[in-house]
C-alpha cells in the first residue's frame, strides 16, 4: 500500500550544483539536504520540501522535462512570484482551473514547475 510522496526527482546536465543551490533554496527557498556519503559521487543536491525531498539529480543525457512536473503548494505565493519575477525567471500564470491560484515556471534547465497558491497564506 502506499502512504505517500518520499521525494520527487529532477533531472539536471553534470555540473547543476551551483545553480541547484541558487534556485532552489536561494529563489524558492527551500533547505538543502545532505546526501548520503555513498551517493555524493554521483553529484546532484537534495532539498526539503515540507515532510517529503526535492533530488535533483544528474543526467549526462539530460533533457528537461517541459510537461511532467512536481507542483508546491506555496503560502506566501504573491510574495515568491514577486521575487522570482524581479529575479528575471518567466512566471506563466494559469487560471485554467478554477478556484486555484497558480502558475508555472522553469528551473535553470527548463524543467517544469508548478506553484499552487494556499489561499490562507497567498
Amino acid at each position: 500500500m502506499l502512504d505517500g510522496i518520499d521525494h520527487v526527482q529532477l533531472a539536471a546536465p553534470p555540473g547543476c550544483e551551483p545553480e541547484a543551490r541558487r534556485f532552489f533554496a536561494g529563489l524558492l527557498g527551500l533547505e538543502e539536504v545532505e546526501k548520503p556519503e555513498p551517493l555524493r559521487a554521483r553529484g546532484g543536491v537534495w532539498f526539503r520540501v515540507g515532510a517529503q525531498q526535492l533530488h535533483v539529480g544528474v543526467a549526462e543525457d539530460f533533457a528537461p522535462a517541459r510537461k511532467a512536473h512536481p507542483a508546491f503548494a506555496v503560502s506566501g505565493y504573491d510574495a515568491l512570484v514577486a521575487r522570482l519575477r524581479a529575479a528575471g525567471v518567466a512566471v506563466i500564470d494559469d487560471a485554467s482551473n478554477p478556484g486555484l491560484r497558480r502558475c508555472f515556471v522553469a528551473d535553470p534547465w527548463e524543467n517544469r514547475i508548478e506553484l499552487v497558491a494556499v489561499e490562507n497564506g497567498a
